[in-house]
Parts: structure tokens; C-alpha cells; sequence
């Protein structure tokens, strides 16, 4: 019998260890197989934006530290070292110091070196002569001044202010430690790291490949020979993959709600678990572009949405309504849902808040007869074309009439970025912690700020939450930041998604992460019993 876990029994134990390790004596061997959704621009996981390039190549690398992969919930309390050995902090927060594992050996034989650290976050502050052709999390260290080593076996972070949840930023999947000796653009294509897994090839819309490292520095680990990922971008087309064997696995909160039944129809073997996935969808509108550049515009369509229709019909009831962190219980920093309905747009009475709005444009010169024609840019993934036709339809209701274009997903980053497009939907992705999201996506010049919000007074807000230690206060600060960023209507978010990994049931050693799509892929402890 299937059994379907959904969000009521992965929300209960959220901060204890769901297995610390199974129960059974691992084995040794055998390939994993699995479909990826999409074909990503390159290897290099400091370059990319999506999990279809960094969940295949989190196992190549390791971090100094990363959250435990046997916990549910990202947290600072589930942070667990990696390739320091521990960490500890100077007494005003400013001093970050990492002792390192000796005797590790990156996958082309060479030691790997506190000078590695060195010259990975030099390279993503921008201080280094070797340059990333793109470096999305560049805002994430803003506030490093620096990086120092004590020999070859310790490095020190400094700190410009206290910043707590700075350990977060280097815990997760995208900030892997970089060799020194490789340069960014053969790490592109052919990436080199100290992980459980050596990689083999990339064949762009075909396959990704991995191999077992046989001289990796945690004996024992891994227990697979490889990992092999086939992208196929048909998803019905994938899970019948799956459920006809072809496939041990699905990609990690791939399955829609729908594509779940086909599962629990066809393969009554197969273990699901249907998750939140932390990223939820947005809309992000290019300011510069006139008519757009009107604020009253921009609220008009913020006020238009039924946030309950995009959960009805893309999750079938599965999905969340939030703001701008993960709402609660997987969510650790977002509104509880009587608080969030104070803000502007989140009024559950829909046709007010679209009476409202229709006045607003109608002051603006649009109406029934006069309505505003323009281009939906979204990433060409059934993930985000469905809801993308829920946002267009929802339009109409202010007088605006969307054009679907879609965009390929290693062209989707460059795009945005140099603001080519005018109206676009979009998933917003930092991490479990605020610092990693809101300094990214909201913050004056952030690397995914793809809109070009850009409030001081806000800013100055994410500083002081980012400084301040005691959780309950720095979680009104992030409170306060939500309700400035809904009236200033930064980019209003319509749902968080909760989608299905599906495995076979000789697949162990496996977690799912409730709030984070991006940290639980090492995949050093996961092993078939078959």
C-alpha cells in the first residue's frame, strides 16, 4: 500500500532528526536513477539560480558547514559541521572562526586548504582577480569584510557588524567551497570538488551523471555508485517513467498534487511524501517600463488576486498563503494567518479588494473598453505555467490582458536581470532564514531583486533583524518588514507550493526538507536495499 505522507505528519516532529540514520545496516552499490525537470545553463553552482543545476551538484562538493540532512526543518540549531570541524564565535559577533578537516583531498588529488575557503568568498564578495560570469548570492555577504586563514587549517570571517544567522548563508546548498587551482569557467562544465560524488558529464537536455568518490574523506561514505539524473521536461511523461520502473526515484518535489494520484493509482508500492517546497510565486513587474512606473498601477494589480483560487486549483488544496517568509508551522519567521490578513491585498474578501482595484484604473484611464495589453514572461516549466494562466486570467478583472511568453530556464536569470522584460511571473527563493531571502530579493540592488524594489528605510529594517539575536524581537522585525513590503507592494506572492517526492521503497536513507528546496541533496547517506 502507497504511503502518501502528507504536510500534517511531515509538520509534526519539525526540530527533531527524523532518522539519524536507518534503522537497517546500510548496503553498498547500485546506480540511483531519477528524471530532472529541466536542463540547466551549467555546473557551477555559484553561478545558478535553480535546483536543476545545484540539487545534482550539491553532492560533488561540501560546505564548511550545512544544515543536517536528517532534519526535517532548516534551522541555525540544525546546523551541523561539514568541512570545518566546529566554529566559534569572537565575544561582540564580529569574528567567525572555523578549525578545518586535515588530510581532505579535492577530486583531482590536489589538498584542499584553508586558502580554498579564502579564495571561494573572495571570488563571491568580488575581491578576487578570478570573476563568476554571474554571482547571484553576491548580496548574501555584504556585511563580510573580509576572510583570513591561521595556517592551512583554519579560516576567520569578518564581520563588518553581529550577524547571527551569518552561519546560515555558508549552511546552505549554494555555498559550497571552490578550489583555488580551477577557474571559474571550467567549473561550468566540468566542476571539481572534495563531495561523496565525482562528477562524470553533462549532456545539456539529455542527462547529468555522477560517480561514486572512491577517496572521499568520510569513510564509508557514500553508499551508491553513482547518481544518474535523465531530464525529461515532460512531467506526465516522467512519472510514467517512474512508475514503470524505469526510475528510482522522482526529482526531489516534483509531482504536482494531480501527477500525485497517477502515482498512488498506478505504483501502491511507492513511498511519497507531498511537501512544502519554502519558494512560493510572484509577480515582479519592471518599474522603468511606463505604464508600470505608476504606483497606483502596480497596487491596482497587487489587489486583484485570489490567493485561495491559485491553491484550489494548481495544489488542489495543498498549498500555503503567504507573505513574503514561509507562513507557519514548516516556516519558521512567517505572519500566522490572522496576522497576515491585515495587510494590503490579503483581505479575503476578493471582490472588494477588485472593486477597489477597478477604480484605481479606471482613475488611470483603463476600463472595459480600454484595456492594457501586455507580455507574461515566466520560466517555460509546467510549475510555473499553470499558476502563471491562473495570474493572467486574474488580470482581466482590472482591465489587463497577458501575454504568455515563455522563457527557457538557462536564459530566464540573464533576462530578468537586465530588466528585458515588462511583466513577469516568478518564484521567489532565498532560504529558510531571512537573511538569505531578504537581503536577496528585496534588498536595494539584490541579485534577485529582479524588479528593482528599492526602499532605504526597508533596507535599514533587514540590517537591524539581521543584528538582533533574540529570536521573538527579530521576528516582529521581520513582521514589520512583511507589512512594508505588501503596502509598498515590492512583489506580491500569491501561494507557496506543497509538491510530492515520490521513491521506491528500497530507497533509504532519504530526507525531505519542509522548508528548503535547496539544502537536503548531499546524498552521502542514502543507499538501496535491493
Amino acid at each position: 500500500m502507497m504511503r502518501c505522507l502528507g504536510a500534517f505528519v511531515v509538520a509534526a516532529p519539525l526540530l527533531v532528526a527524523s532518522a539519524a540514520a536507518p534503522a537497517l545496516a546500510q548496503k553498498q552499490g547500485g546506480i540511483l536513477k531519477m528524471y530532472s525537470p529541466d536542463s540547466p545553463a551549467s555546473m557551477s553552482i555559484h553561478e545558478e539560480t535553480t535546483i536543476v543545476s545545484e540539487r545534482p551538484m550539491m553532492g560533488v562538493f561540501n560546505n564548511l558547514v550545512m544544515f543536517d540532512q536528517h532534519v526535517k526543518q532548516n534551522s541555525l540549531a540544525s546546523i551541523v559541521p561539514d568541512l570545518a570541524t566546529g566554529w566559534s564565535w569572537n565575544e561582540d559577533g564580529t569574528e567567525l572562526t572555523l578549525p578545518l578537516h586535515p588530510g581532505v583531498t579535492w577530486h583531482d588529488g590536489k589538498p584542499f586548504t584553508a586558502k580554498d575557503v579564502q579564495c571561494t568568498w573572495d571570488m563571491l564578495t568580488g575581491r578576487s582577480s578570478e570573476k563568476l560570469r554571474v554571482n547571484p548570492r553576491k548580496g548574501w555577504y555584504r556585511n563580510l569584510a573580509a576572510v583570513t586563514t591561521n595556517g592551512d587549517y583554519e579560516v576567520t570571517f569578518h564581520l563588518n557588524r553581529p550577524q547571527p544567522a551569518f552561519l546560515a548563508l555558508l549552511a546552505s546548498g549554494y555555498s559550497p567551497v571552490y578550489p583555488c587551482h580551477v577557474p571559474p569557467r571550467d567549473m561550468r562544465q566540468h566542476p571539481i570538488g572534495t563531495g561523496p560524488f565525482k562528477f562524470v558529464e553533462f549532456k545539456p537536455n539529455e542527462y547529468i551523471k555522477v560517480t561514486r568518490n572512491p577517496d572521499y574523506w568520510k569513510k564509508g561514505r557514500p553508499y551508491l555508485n553513482g547518481i544518474e539524473y535523465t531530464i525529461i521536461r515532460n512531467l506526465s511523461t516522467a512519472i510514467l517513467a517512474f512508475v514503470a520502473g524505469k526510475f528510482d526515484m522522482t526529482f526531489a518535489y516534483s509531482v504536482t498534487a494531480p501527477l500525485l494520484k497517477n502515482v498512488t493509482s498506478q505504483m501502491p508500492d511507492a513511498i511519497c511524501e507531498l511537501a512544502p517546497i519554502g519558494v512560493n510565486r510572484s509577480l515582479i513587474v519592471n518599474r522603468d517600463k511606463p505604464p508600470f512606473d505608476n504606483p497606483d498601477l502596480r497596487h491596482a494589480m497587487a489587489m486583484t488576486f485570489d490567493r485561495q483560487a491559485f491553491i484550489d486549483i494548481v495544489t488542489e488544496g495543498q498549498g500555503d498563503i503567504g507573505g513574503v517568509m514561509q507562513p507557519p508551522p514548516e516556516g519558521l519567521w512567517g505572519m500566522p494567518p490572522e496576522v497576515l490578513k491585515t495587510l494590503p491585498g490579503y483581505d479575503p474578501d476578493v471582490q472588494k479588494n477588485r472593486s477597489d482595484a477597478r477604480e484605481i484604473m479606471e482613475r488611470l484611464g483603463y476600463g472595459p473598453n480600454s484595456r492594457l495589453k501586455v507580455k507574461v514572461s515566466m520560466r517555460d516549466l509546467p510549475f510555473f505555467r499553470d499558476p502563471a494562466v491562473i495570474m493572467i486570467d486574474q488580470l482581466k478583472e482590472v482591465y489587463i490582458d497577458g501575454e504568455l511568453e515563455m522563457i527557457d530556464t538557462a536564459n530566464w536569470y540573464p533576462k530578468v536581470m537586465r530588466k528585458d522584460y515588462i511583466v513577469g511571473f516568478s518564484p521567489v527563493a532565498g532560504g529558510p532564514d531571512p537573511d538569505q531571502n531578504l537581503y536577496l530579493n528585496y534588498g536595494c540592488g539584490g541579485a534577485l531583486n529582479y524588479n528593482g524594489y528599492c526602499n532605504p528605510a526597508v533596507d535599514e529594517l533587514i540590517d537591524r533583524q539581521s543584528i538582533e539575536a533574540n529570536q521573538e524581537q527579530r521576528k516582529q522585525l521581520v513582521w514589520e518588514i512583511e507589512r512594508k513590503l505588501a503596502e509598498d507592494g515590492a512583489r506580491p506572492i500569491f501561494f507557496y507550493d506543497r509538491r510530492a517526492t515520490c521513491w521506491g521503497p528500497y530507497v533509504k536513507g532519504l530526507t525531505i526538507m519542509v522548508n528548503s528546496i535547496s539544502n537536503g541533496a548531499r546524498m552521502e547517506d542514502v543507499w538501496l536495499d535491493k
